[in-house]
């Protein structure tokens, strides 16, 4: 049986694509390298798309040491971010933003593709 590791390798190089796709903002950046450098990320922030939330969809982000089949990379203010081909047609011209603000911080997209958010700004409906 092989391990992830072995499994990666053998997958194709994800598909590279540029900040057209989805930017990160120089705040954005820091919060993730700092996160990193606590040793709460991974080599890819992958960020995607998926059904829930107040108004449909919601966003999601993680980290992750590999890719998989079928992801884009895009490199953003020095961070490797990975999206899932599906999601990448939601998040076209995505720009992630973050706050340290008390009230209303955090991760924030700014998404062009969104018809109506909801007020956290966490989903959202096309």
């Amino acid at each position: 049986m092989q391990d992830c590791n072995t499994i990666a390798a053998t997958i194709d190089p994800p598909r590279e694509a540029d900040e057209r796709l989805i930017q990160l903002t120089p705040a954005a950046a820091r919060k993730i390298a700092a996160l990193n450098a606590r040793g709460e990320g991974g080599a890819h922030l992958r960020v995607g798309i998926s059904g829930g939330g107040c108004n449909g969809l919601s966003y999601k982000m993680k980290f992750t040491e590999t890719h998989k089949k079928g992801d884009i990379l895009v490199r953003s203010q020095d961070v490797a971010v990975l999206v899932d081909s599906k999601s990448a047609l939601y998040l076209k011209g995505t720009v992630l933003d973050y706050s340290d603000k008390l009230v209303a911080g955090g991760f924030k997209f700014s998404n062009p593709n969104a018809k109506a958010s909801c007020s956290c700004g966490e989903s959202f409906s096309l």
